[in-house]
């Protein structure tokens, strides 16, 4: 068994790309990873798609046929080369796939390092897949270490000391250029997480917003959780034209703004457009200064330089959860040897017994208790034997100890079995 990730962020990717391979409903997704886990090669698969990645994780029995099934479905889906994608795409195999999913987990590969939004995705992504069955107990005992390591990471460094997020870069991107937007007005559309997190920034640096959303009553819960007030949606084309300032984070599949709905207008505009796909798409347009996803690459920057000595830290933490996690893998693969060995020593227990009995030297009556007290001495024999097997199991050398006793195991085969191989072992 494998671990496999296929990775487009926003290290890799443009905005277009991300925007062609991205998932935005439940039936996409569902029906791309019923997709992924037909390919003979992988068991189990989740997928993950954000605003800054969309990434494949899989447990599968052949890295290379599992990585040119996944391309190839992701070039059917989204009308990209295969050889784009796989010049692209970060590929991580085995404990590299598993040291970027810790990565990813405990914010490190984010857009805004330390931010908090991407763990709660996560576990989304992972939710959905294992309700849906397309998960199991491979992939969850990778995620439940990963959110395990995750959780360390903010226990022990203050990278999410203040937590920081895409919404939150935006607002200081827009206060860097106004220099102050205490009393201003401003326009926020959608209810998800994004916009919450949105309102709540500028309703602290003094702005007076407004929230927008096709079901009214979301956005009047929104609206009394932050202490925001509500326009409706029926409006949107002219309340584009009347607001100096505009968030913008829906789920919508097409854009919301257009050429038709703009109009020129005698004051500067400041458009924040954090959706993918992009809620915002015109090419005319006065006074308009539009800043998507990518646009905010440079106050990361800045932001990954201050939590530099922090990343460090957490590299270092989720690099020991690894190795901690593939020794726990390896502790696993540990218990059906040591119930081989019991079933090896039950059998020579009666086999041996059956033989003194029929061979006359003992009764035929004490059968019973003379296979008692063989099975008893070999499971004292083999008690402080096996103790030992556990205790070293979990040792970064342990796999020579396991390999022999697997030799030791077979005795007609060279080759051993897959279920006495350690699971990052079994090759495809």
């Amino acid at each position: 068994m494998h671990y496999l990730t296929i990775s487009f962020t926003h290290k890799n990717s443009t905005i277009e790309i991300r925007e062609k391979l991205s998932f935005s409903g439940e039936e996409q997704l569902k029906d791309c990873l019923a997709r992924l886990n037909s390919s003979a090669s992988i068991h189990e698969s989740i997928l993950i798609s954000t605003c800054n990645r969309m990434e494949v994780f899989v447990s599968c029995s052949s890295v290379m046929a599992a990585t040119k099934h996944i391309f190839q479905l992701l070039n059917e889906r989204s009308g990209i080369s295969e050889e784009e994608l796989e010049g692209r795409a970060d590929i991580f195999d085995d404990q590299g796939a598993v040291h970027h999913l810790f990565s990813v987990a405990s914010s490190l590969d984010s857009l805004v390092v330390g931010e908090t939004q991407i763990a709660g995705q996560l576990k989304d992504a992972f939710r959905f897949s294992f309700d849906k069955g397309f998960c199991g107990q491979k992939l969850s005992r990778a995620m439940h270490y990963a959110f395990k390591c995750a959780a360390e990471v903010r226990n022990i460094t203050n990278i999410s000391s203040k937590p920081v997020s895409i919404a939150s870069v935006a607002v200081t991107k827009l206060r860097d250029i106004l220099k102050s937007i205490e009393g201003k007005k401003a326009l926020v559309i959608g209810v998800g997480e994004m916009s919450e997190i949105t309102a709540k920034h500028l309703i602290s640096n003094g702005v007076e917003v407004y929230i927008v959303n096709r079901t009214r009553e979301n956005a009047e819960k929104l609206a009394i959780s932050c202490g925001a007030k509500v326009k409706d949606f029926a409006d949107l084309p002219k309340l584009i034209n009347e607001f100096e300032i505009l968030f913008t984070a829906t789920s919508s599949k097409t854009p919301i703004i257009t050429d038709e709905i703009i109009k020129n207008c005698d004051f500067e505009r400041f458009w924040f457009d954090m959706a993918l796909p992009r809620d915002i798409s015109f090419s005319h347009g006065e006074n308009i200064n539009l800043f998507i996803i990518d646009d905010l690459k440079s106050i990361v920057h800045e932001n990954l330089t201050i939590r530099e000595d922090e990343a460090k830290r957490s590299y270092e933490i989720i690099g020991r959860q690894t190795m901690h996690f593939y020794e726990w893998l390896r502790s696993l693969s540990v218990e059906p040897l040591i119930k081989e060995i019991y079933t090896h020593a039950q059998k020579a227990a009666q086999d041996e017994t059956a033989r003194v009995v029929s061979s006359g030297y003992l009764p035929k009556e004490y059968e019973k208790e003379i296979l008692k007290m063989n099975e008893q001495v070999l499971k004292r024999f083999l008690h402080d034997i096996t103790h030992k097997i556990r205790q070293v199991s979990g040792e970064t050398n342990a796999d020579m100890m396991i390999e022999s006793l697997k030799f030791l195991l077979e005795k007609e085969k060279t080759e051993l079995p897959n279920k006495y191989k350690c699971e990052h072992m079994i090759k495809g």
